[in-house]
């Protein structure tokens, strides 16, 4: 299971109700945060989540509304009672603007572990989801997420009973580590089904459409994309910023061939970026405007 959540929506400036540009997705008790805008932490308990699990940020790059909300963010997450590492992942130099940043968080309970993305991609491995980077657009570094899950294979209860192997065992197996049964060896592969397909999150904000990022989302479960502007007006205006249209996000997630399409990161002038969601859905059907509150959605 990954839990996805939007925390903020907005670009820029931070709008009444609608905090700046952040996610988190968790899965079996760990949490990863892509960007913490001016307000994350306000959204954060809003959506009734915690701080302690989050065990990776990951920053696409060094724009204000991306990064604002680092110092309290750190703080929060120590005074949850954090302390193993936390990762922080972004573009080169990442230590130190995350270290600049800290001056006035100086003293956490928890070591800082900075990971500098080389060139146009990098990945990182944190258990069993894998962290990859690609590099996009935009008027200085930054880089579009992706998350991929692995899954393990469906645990076949019928071939547990039959083997009688007592309850207290199948969560073992399900993880994938064998168990020893009355002078017997029992794998996973015993009780396990065939392998299924992991989950794919994908992130972009901040950029100008490529086939480079195109290539990056194939087929993705969810794709979050930047939709600075809904008016297919404001091209000439999204092209001169290096930002994104409503229309040209989902010209992306079309061809990327995913199966659901997430917008997010509104420009202060457009107030409600759902009066654009017809212009969206005429090229990706299956689109969701971010709203100015917390979004919660499930994926299995």
């Amino acid at each position: 299971m990954l839990d996805v959540t939007l925390l903020g929506t907005g670009g820029m400036v931070p709008l009444p109700g609608r905090f700046l540009t952040s996610l988190m997705a968790r899965w079996g008790g760990k949490a990863v945060l892509v960007d913490c805008g001016e307000g994350t932490q306000v959204a954060i308990r809003a959506a009734g989540l915690g701080f302690k699990h989050i065990g990776a940020l990951c920053l696409t790059h060094f724009h204000a509304d991306h990064i604002a909300g680092l110092p309290g963010l750190l703080l929060s997450i120590g005074n949850a009672g954090r302390t193993e590492p936390l990762k922080i992942i972004g573009p080169r130099y990442v230590g130190q603007v995350v270290d600049c940043l800290r001056v006035i968080a100086p003293q956490l309970p928890f070591a800082v572990e900075y990971l500098e993305i080389e060139g146009d991609n990098s990945a990182f491995a944190l258990g069993d989801l894998t962290i990859s980077a690609q590099l996009v657009e935009h008027r200085i570094p930054c880089y579009a997420y992706r998350l991929d899950l692995r899954r393990q294979p469906k645990f076949d209860v019928d071939k547990a009973r039959r083997l009688n192997i007592p309850v207290e065992y199948w969560s073992v197996l399900q993880k994938g580590e064998p168990v020893a049964l009355n002078g017997r060896k029992i794998a996973p592969s015993a009780v396990l089904g065939e392998p299924r397909r992991g989950i794919r999150l994908c992130y972009a904000t901040d950029l100008r459409p490529a086939d480079s990022l195109v290539e990056f989302v194939r087929r993705a479960d969810l794709f979050i994309c930047e939709g600075m502007y809904g008016d297919p007006g404001m091209l000439e205006k999204a092209m001169g910023y290096r930002h994104c249209l409503f229309s040209e996000a989902a010209e992306m997630a079309k061809r990327a061939e995913a199966r659901e399409l997430w917008l997010t990161h509104f420009s202060p002038s457009m107030p409600t970026p759902e009066d654009y969601h017809g212009v969206a859905a005429a090229i990706f059907p299956n689109v969701f405007v971010g709203k100015k509150d917390a979004t919660l959605r499930f994926m299995d």
